[in-house]
């Protein structure tokens, strides 16, 4: 499966090439595939804020990459890099990567930069760093979605019809993604049939970039609004619905795209398996369950025309939701699945060794 899947890649949100970051602006897909090459922190900084480059693990690459291009201006400009590092990392949170995220990124570059052999250059370190985290998370992708394609075949064995939310794509991580690498893989195991995608609003991430994505990768699309979802569970005979996360709590509630706690609704009322696909780097165990202490649900812009759009109104709340635990199926991550997450199996998977 891993190479089928190598050999059947089409699509990715950026490339590091020849000493700089080049980004895919994910403002302007579907209609144009415009290229942003980045030769410094700021101007990652305003790939974040600005919305072109989405996703947590797409963040934490570019993040990586961006600490890199920011330590080799200082050392150019004669300045104290090493002391930048942490200049540079609250940049990028200010632009959107998530706090957490940022210690741990600059937690990996520091002791990456403490165990480099004597005579090691120090940028080049940081640059083989920045390309391990996003190897990693190709890597990690390949094994869930084996795993996702290898429930999927368990339940029924043959084609199937499969939905999703969101874009938990290649276009949002370092390839292939978690969610559609499922998909991905489904469709060259034979198992899907058609894939059903909502809109996703305020952001249209389903509508602007997940459908584009399968439909570059050659999958079968069909595309409803987010309200039709629980009309084609009941209609259209459909197996699973796979969608990322966020953030996932100790006990297994999920932080979402907004939409994914009613979909876990209708699929538990419907006869739906909900899979949830994300690397074990989102499980936060300091967090004790989603409903008390994922409070940051967040505001999207409206992603359609301003003469749309009513009464003046330019946002949307929360853009995030969450789903408790029991509504949920599987987890699936790099380190293993489980099946109706709690806080014990959580923490059992937690303590495991990556499964490549």
């Amino acid at each position: 499966m891993r190479e089928r899947l190598l050999a059947a890649e089409q699509v990715v949100g950026f490339v590091w090439r020849e000493g700089a970051l080049h980004v895919l602006d994910q403002r302007r897909l579907p209609g144009e595939q415009v290229w942003h090459a980045c030769h410094s922190v700021s101007a990652v900084v305003e790939m974040l804020a600005g919305g072109a480059l989405q996703g947590a693990a797409a963040r934490v690459i570019c993040g990586a990459y961006a600490l890199v291009l920011g330590a080799r201006q200082r050392a150019d400009e004669g300045g104290d890099w090493y002391a930048g590092l942490q200049v540079d990392a609250s940049r990028l949170a200010e632009a959107g990567l998530h706090a957490l995220e940022c210690e741990r990124l600059l937690l990996r570059m520091h002791e990456r930069l403490a165990r480099s052999r004597p005579g090691a250059q120090p940028l080049e370190v940081m640059e083989d760093e920045a390309h391990g985290i996003h190897q990693r998370d190709r890597e990690a992708s390949l094994v869930m979605a084996q795993l996702g394609v290898e429930l999927i075949r368990g339940f029924q064995g043959n084609s199937q019809n499969l939905l999703s939310i969101g874009c938990a794509g290649a276009l949002t991580s370092g390839g292939f993604g978690t969610a559609l690498a499922v998909i991905r893989a489904a469709r060259l195991e034979g198992l899907l049939e058609r894939c059903y995608l909502g809109e996703s609003r305020p952001l249209l991430q389903g509508a602007r970039l997940a459908a584009w994505e399968l439909r570059e990768e050659g999958i079968a699309v069909a595309l409803s609004a987010d309200a039709a979802l629980a009309h084609l569970m009941k209609d259209r005979g459909i197996t699973w619905a796979i969608v990322g996360a966020e953030r996932i709590a100790a006990n297994g509630d999920v932080l979402g795209l907004i939409g994914t706690y009613q979909l876990a609704v209708a699929a538990m009322h419907h006869g739906v398996r909900l899979m949830v696909v994300a690397p074990s780097a989102v499980i936060d165990l300091q967090a004790e369950s989603g409903e008390e202490c994922f409070h940051e649900l967040g505001h999207a812009p409206l992603a359609y025309p301003q003469s749309e759009r009513v009464a003046g109104v330019d946002e949307i709340e929360p853009q995030f939701d969450v789903t408790p635990a029991d509504l949920v199926d599987f987890v699936v991550t790099e380190k293993g699945v489980i099946e109706r997450p709690d806080a014990a199996k959580i923490a059992q998977l937690m303590s495991r060794k990556r499964l490549h």
